[in-house]
Formats: structure tokens, C-alpha cells, sequence
């Protein structure tokens, strides 16, 4: 896709700013980037990603382990 859209290398074209406003604001932030890998389907479940600070998140308890469910079921919008 980004090769066809002309991009080269790991930076994308088109980025936009945003100042985190409030905890709130923060807390969506942090759940679309959790969410990712299971939206796109490369997991079935947010916790099967290796990668994620979702398990940095589920030592502190501030997710349960299961948060988000699977892949069965409906992922609302960007999380």
C-alpha cells in the first residue's frame, strides 16, 4: 500500500497532532493502541499480542487479562 501511495521507508505521509486533553482522552488513546493488533486481525485477542504494554497494564491491574474479548466478538468503532 505505501508503495503504491509513493512512500518510502518507515514514515508515512500524513500524520496529524494531538494534545492529549484529559485522563479520559488518555485512556482512549491507550485503548486504540491496545486494540490494534486484534482490530486488524493479527491476534484473536488483545493479550495474544507479545508486543503490547497490555500486559504491563494487566501487572498493574488496571485491565483484566480477558479486556476487549476476542476476535468472535463485535469490536466497537476504534476502541
Amino acid at each position: 500500500m505505501r508503495k503504491a501511495a509513493g512512500e518510502r521507508g518507515i514514515w508515512q505521509r500524513h500524520y496529524w497532532e494531538h494534545l492529549i486533553r484529559d485522563d479520559a482522552d488518555y485512556q482512549r488513546h491507550v485503548d486504540y493502541v491496545h486494540v490494534n493488533p486484534l482490530k486488524h486481525g493479527y491476534v484473536k485477542r488483545v493479550e495474544d499480542w507479545p508486543y503490547s504494554t497490555f500486559h504491563r497494564y494487566v501487572a498493574k491491574g488496571i485491565y483484566p487479562p480477558a479486556w476487549c474479548g476476542d476476535a468472535s466478538s463485535d469490536i466497537e468503532g476504534d476502541a
